[in-house]
């Protein structure tokens, strides 16, 4: 989507605000004990009552309107019943709404209970990385240059793969749309970034390869080495000289 009016703007940062506002009520309700399934529920309740719509409900015949991943899912876990937050845990939240046609969307990841060392080391990095691909966003550059950023970023660190099956993306009209946004890539290259644009930057980085399969229910990712992985998405527009985080 590319904003070009006074309205979608503000359409745009009204939709930003209010699934910043849901996706802290779920970190701050996900406790030891609680299912995935049940944070589904709370989502869907704070969506109703902020008179906004769920933006991944169906898509995709996607079963749900949260994704909710655990330790080696790395993307769209369905929350499932039998899905309990245990102690030590690295959940990853991920949702969408659709505010007046304006479609957001963000993911944050975070550890539960006790302290653990590695988890906790990796989510910093994966926030890291999506700080650092977002730093470099303005009007004019390409999306590897956001995706050269993440890499670079990472490659720094030791014990850290990136994942490169699944990517950030356009958004606004629609949940997805073009261009792509990888979190590996060479500067100057893909497509070119322009002024009022809006992007998902969203890596997603495991303590392993980052190589992925497809889980039997269809839908969620995990790593293929059984590894540990972090997700972070924010909503960004980008602006002739720097960026916007909606998010």
């Amino acid at each position: 989507m590319i904003v070009n009016s006074l309205k979608k703007l503000n359409d745009l940062r009204e939709s930003g605000r209010i699934l910043k506002n849901i996706v802290s009520k779920l970190k701050s309700k996900t406790e030891i004990g609680i299912s995935a399934y049940e944070l589904d529920l709370l989502a869907l309740k704070l969506t109703k009552k902020a008179g906004v719509r769920p933006a991944f409900l169906g898509y995709n015949n996607f079963p749900n309107a949260l994704c909710v991943c655990l330790n080696n899912e790395v993307a769209h876990g369905i929350p499932k019943k039998n899905k309990i937050i245990k102690n030590g845990d690295i959940v990853s939240l991920d949702y969408g709404i659709i505010y007046n046609g304006v479609y957001t969307d963000h993911a944050i990841s975070f550890t539960i209970g006790n302290l653990v060392p590695d988890s906790e080391k990796l989510v910093e990095i994966t926030y890291k990385a999506m700080q650092e691909g977002i730093n470099v966003v303005k009007a004019g550059i390409k999306t590897g240059d956001i995706g050269f950023a993440i890499e670079s970023f990472v490659k720094k660190q030791s014990n850290y793969g990136i994942v490169k099956h699944l990517v950030g993306h356009g958004l606004g009209d629609k949940v997805h749309e073009d261009p792509r946004i990888p979190n590996f890539g060479e500067k100057g290259a893909g497509n070119v970034l322009r002024k009022g644009e809006v992007i998902a930057i969203e890596p997603m980085i495991s303590l392993g390869s980052g190589d992925i399969k497809l889980h039997s229910d269809k839908h969620t990712y995990i790593t293929k080495d059984g590894s540990l992985s972090a997700h972070f998405e924010h909503t960004v527009l980008v602006t002739k000289n720097g960026f916007e985080i909606i998010t």
